[in-house]
């Protein structure tokens, strides 16, 4: 089962947790206090090179019959509407730069250039999913409805084609993304089934309009060089759907980004909140370049933590966030991008199949693990469960090493588990290994045993056959007639 009690999981006390939030806080209030003109020539200046990427990909289309004319076109296209979708749409949809006024760039007008209505995803995505990030049957995002993400969902048939419904997904993303959040629309209106009501009307016409301007008007636009330009803008569209993909992809669902149930929401503080998103959420590795591509996703840790800080101080805020995780030694799930979808698309394959075919349990495995985890194995360096119970949470002592001042916590935790799970799991083999090994020799002595009773059987029976071929006629007559 995932994390029912994220304050034994992360090894941290209520004194601990409550301190952390108030850390967390003080991050927040330093940018919000420092936001200013940078921030908003960083947004202004965003704007302007998207538009200008877009004008100048579309008046090159133009001549898309011509094959460098092609790919440049279609090249500036995609990026404009990757810058589009990521630093744009989404973060100003999370409301990063309200605090501005600028009735253009707020979250209440920005409508992206995607299937989905803007109102619609700020509703499922910034509610449903940023407020119960990564608690099972709350959270619509986890595996989006069609991916079995973790152990906790039971197996069903149709996991098995979901290696498939990965690649349709990805192809597709932003179909999956306009759909999941129709479908939650309806169900926050009240109106699920009713064909007429406001959500299926506002879906339709913006899925509409947008349909028709990438494969209809700036296609016809070109006149001649239509087919080359409506094979651009699906090129585009394409490309952006793949990238998106796999920046979400990166940010939910590589090993350490750990899923949580129902319970853990119960009398959930603003400390444990934080908590939750910190553990929930994995970054990667990037340059600027590769940072501002993906909307600055590429820090998907910091983007739960402030969601509608502004994108452009999600780096700075980093730097904070890890000096944090190192103070109550706390895990800080990174890795390249190769790396983090590498392991996300591994689990993906993996929990395709039914249980029965996986090693391990939903407590321990890489995708998702739990308190539960620690239980039944001792860490060198971390108090026993019962310490833990008895004296580490009522005193609020926390281990710390006295020669470096460190403390110990999950991440020391995690590493350690590691070594003595790989022991102990060396040790049970090793037992099996000698279980069968006997079994084997017991099996080979009872053979033994049945091949000599065997030959003892065939000795006496040819004996008593000699004995009864040598005794005398009338003996043999008294026994047939008397």
């Amino acid at each position: 089962m995932a994390i029912t009690d994220i304050k034994a999981f992360a090894h941290l006390t209520e004194a601990d947790i409550e301190m952390l939030g108030q850390e967390l806080d003080a991050i927040r209030r330093s940018v919000e206090l420092s936001r200013g003109e940078r921030d908003a020539k960083y947004i202004r200046r965003t704007i302007a090179a998207q538009r200008g990427l877009e004008v100048a990909g579309r008046a090159i289309l133009f001549g898309s019959r011509n094959r460098w004319a092609w790919l440049t076109g279609t090249a500036l296209l995609s990026v404009a509407k990757i810058v589009e979708n990521m630093e744009l749409g989404h973060n100003i949809s999370h409301g990063q730069w309200d605090w501005m006024n600028d009735p253009e760039i707020h979250s209440t007008n920005w409508e992206w250039d995607q299937t989905g209505p803007s109102s619609q995803w700020r509703r499922a995505h910034n509610y449903s999913h940023h407020t119960y990030t990564n608690v099972l049957g709350k959270d619509e995002d986890l595996g989006f409805g069609i991916l079995r993400m973790t152990r906790d969902e039971p197996w069903r048939r149709v996991h098995l084609v979901q290696p498939v419904a990965n690649l349709i997904l990805a192809a597709t993303f932003e179909w999956g993304i306009a759909l999941h959040d129709w479908d939650a629309e309806k169900e926050l209106s009240g109106h699920p089934k009713k064909w007429n009501s406001e959500p299926n009307k506002e879906f339709a016409r913006k899925a509409a309009r947008q349909v028709a301007k990438d494969f209809v008007f700036y296609p016809a636009l070109t006149g001649p060089a239509w087919k080359s330009t409506l094979k651009a803008n699906a090129t585009a569209n394409l490309a952006r759907n793949l990238w998106a993909y796999a920046v979400i992809f990166c940010g939910h669902f590589p090993d350490g980004a750990e899923k949580f149930t129902v319970e853990q929401l119960d009398g959930e503080t603003s400390g444990e909140w934080y908590l939750r998103q910190m553990l929930g959420s994995a970054n990667f590795k990037a340059g600027p370049a590769m940072a501002f591509m993906s909307g600055n996703l590429c820090y998907q840790i910091e983007h739960h933590l402030f969601p509608d800080l502004p994108s452009n101080r999600y780096a700075e805020v980093a730097v904070k966030v890890r000096e944090l995780c190192d103070k109550y030694d706390l895990p800080y799930t990174t890795g390249s991008l190769g790396k983090q979808y590498l392991l996300a698309f591994r689990t993906i394959h993996k929990l395709a199949l039914p249980d029965k075919f996986l090693k391990r349990t939903a407590d321990d495995a890489p995708e998702t693990s739990s308190e539960r985890k620690f239980a039944g194995i001792t860490l060198p360096s971390l108090p026993t469960a019962a310490q833990m119970q008895e004296t580490w949470h009522d005193t609020h002592i926390i281990p710390v090493d006295p020669a470096t001042g460190q403390r110990y916590g999950l991440r020391s935790a995690m590493q350690e588990a590691r070594v003595v799970l790989k022991a102990k799991a060396k040790h049970e083999k090793e037992v099996l290994r000698e279980a069968r090994r006997a079994l084997k020799e017991k099996a080979r002595q009872e053979k033994q045993m049945l091949r000599e009773a065997g030959v003892a059987l065939q000795e006496r029976a040819r004996h008593e056959q000699e004995t009864l071929r040598h005794k005398p006629f009338w003996a043999k007559a008294t026994r047939r007639f008397g």
